[in-house]
């Protein structure tokens, strides 16, 4: 197990996780931009234009029956924020060579078909199609007004905008309505070949692989050819890279929406940037709200009966911690408070050691599931890239078991309230 990384050009990487757990394999391209808001909406449209088909298979009949055609094989795409940065992931699923007839080699096969989804799109005279290019770019507009449907995600969409403003994070990963109308054709093309001669590029291939036959293959592939070296595009985000300072006064932003169910999000800054602050971070957060034993789901939402959701998620890229509350609106004061001394209780040292196991043990567990799907270790390995470190789910499990009760406090002590944002009626 475990990852392995060469270079087909600058920029441009391959990496290889070898597994014998899967009869699959999973040939994946991977395009990490900044988030800015000029670019962001535009981005966000290619890829639903990459995926009506390629040169050679020019519409998505095509692309469905060559994926038959490869034993089922499955193709799918998807964009991710990672901190400041947008994720553009392209994937194709298949059968492991060992298991297809005539000694036919599938996995290359698919290399090839997800190298010409993500890098030799259907062109008609030098310009994405433009039925395509209409026909998404409403699928895109509805995408993005669906999200106010999610009111839970919305909440936090906004929380993390209020916090970090129309810069990096704080972008919505799929753009914006007011953007779109003025993309044009001409707009769209110029931008995807900006991206795919700019972007940094990372190529996974998980599964039962011959890493130097398939780093030749790759190598002798026509798109990976036409690819020019590049400097590394993206914004590097670690816990040297974000620097808290401590909030005199918390931001509190309310939001009246008609809803029945209030939205209580809070947005906390961890005011580190020592060495193992991921991993203390990790264990602190399973204790307010990362699982079912945690502070938030037993006193407040079980105990107190004051929510009917209560959790916390730890964005190490950020170095934030967001507490997420369904709630009864006129409840709105009393759980803002039970929050704020659940927090108050773990730096004064209110937890015991079986706290911190609970913690650890949820934690282990949930690592332990990074190598049960291939997609997930693959999104594992791409945020270990994009942010320079290289730690094996193994070592992972090894940090986290040594992470004390004194380090959680100490941690506690250094975590402040940024942003309160409340949906409300």
């Amino acid at each position: 197990m475990g990852r392995t990384t060469e270079i087909l050009k600058d920029g441009i990487k391959v990496h290889f996780i070898k597994t014998d757990v899967y009869k699959t394999d999973l040939s994946c391209v991977i395009l990490t931009v900044p988030l800015k808001r000029e670019t962001v909406t535009k981005n966000a449209l290619i890829p639903f234009i990459l995926r009506r088909g390629t040169a050679i298979f020019p519409n998505q009949y095509l692309l469905n029956k060559e994926m038959e055609n490869m034993y089922g094989s499955e193709f799918n795409c998807g964009i991710d924020k990672m901190g400041d940065n947008l994720i553009i992931k392209f994937y194709i699923e298949s059968i492991n060579n060992g298991y297809v007839l005539n000694n036919e080699n599938i996995l290359n096969m698919n290399i090839s078909n997800v190298l010409d989804i993500a890098f030799n799109p259907v062109l008609e005279n030098g310009l994405f199609k433009k039925g395509y290019f209409e026909t998404e770019k409403e699928t895109l507009r509805k995408v993005i007004n669906s999200k106010i449907d999610d009111k839970d995600s919305y909440a936090y969409d906004q929380c993390i905008n209020a916090m970090y403003g129309d810069n990096g994070f704080g972008l919505y990963k799929y753009g914006y309505e007011e953007d779109l109308d003025s993309i044009t054709l001409e707009d769209l093309t110029e931008q995807y070949n900006t991206l795919i001669q700019n972007s940094k590029i990372d190529i996974f291939i998980s599964g039962k692989v011959n890493e130097e036959e398939t780093k030749k293959y790759l190598l002798e592939n026509e798109n990976i050819k036409k690819l020019k070296p590049r400097t590394e595009n993206y914004i590097l985000n670690n816990q040297y890279t974000e620097s808290k300072q401590n909030v005199e006064n918390t931001k509190e932003i309310f939001q009246s929406m008609n809803i029945t169910q209030g939205k209580l999000v809070i947005g906390l800054d961890v005011c580190s940037n020592d060495e193992n602050v991921n991993m203390v971070a990790q264990v602190y957060n399973a204790i307010l709200g990362g699982s079912a034993n945690s502070f938030m789901f037993q006193n407040v939402r079980e105990k107190a009966s004051l929510a009917y959701t209560a959790r916390s998620n730890f964005v190490k890229q950020k170095l934030n911690i967001f507490i997420r509350c369904g709630i009864q609106i006129e409840n709105f004061e009393k759980a803002y408070e039970l929050t704020k001394l659940q927090i108050e209780n773990i730096k004064n040292g209110k937890i015991t050691d079986e706290d911190i196991e609970n913690a650890k043990t949820f934690l282990i567990a949930s690592i332990g599931n990074i190598e049960e799907e291939q997609d997930t270790e693959v999104v594992y390995y791409i945020g270990q890239e994009i942010s320079k470190t290289n730690i094996t789910p193994k070592e992972y499990i090894e940090k986290i078991k040594s992470v004390s009760r004194e380090d959680v406090i100490n941690l506690a002590n250094n975590i402040n309230i940024n942003t309160m944002y409340f949906l409300k009626n």
